[in-house]
């Protein structure tokens, strides 16, 4: 990575389970930031057919709309649901609640939104824990 290039929105948060992907979303994220979260995911079916997501977005500034209806953004909804049990989203803008809570049920994932002051709730629901958290 070149000094100049701009930090990726979208990071991997190391934890104490190999078939959970947990991600850390921070600003305003692009098309290219989702390919590379689905890249990060693809590691992971590659290893283990069923896997957890826990989702913590921090600073929310918004993102590329055009990015929810890329090839490789409908591709990589299209095989969560074919991998992911439990997805946790820990934070963000208010409306993804409602999102969640409304188009939730629709899948056969189970989805839980928590507030950002309940993170320690959420990673107890996906029965994980941060690396080298006590």
């Amino acid at each position: 990575m070149h000094p100049l290039d701009p930090v990726p929105a979208i990071r991997r948060i190391d934890t104490d389970r190999e078939d959970l992907c947990a991600l850390e979303i921070v600003g305003h994220f692009t098309a290219a930031d989702l390919e590379n979260a689905y890249g990060l995911l693809e590691g992971v079916y590659a290893v283990h057919d069923k896997i957890d997501v826990l989702v913590r977005i921090s600073r929310y500034e918004g993102f590329d709309w055009s990015a929810a209806f890329t090839d490789a953004t409908i591709r990589g909804k299209t095989r969560a649901l074919r991998h992911i049990r439990k997805y946790a989203v820990v934070g963000g803008p208010g409306w993804l609640r409602t999102v969640i809570g409304e188009f939730g049920p629709l899948t056969s994932i189970e989805t839980r939104y928590f507030d950002a002051d309940e993170e320690a709730e959420a990673w107890e629901w996906i029965d994980a824990r941060p690396a080298g958290a006590a």
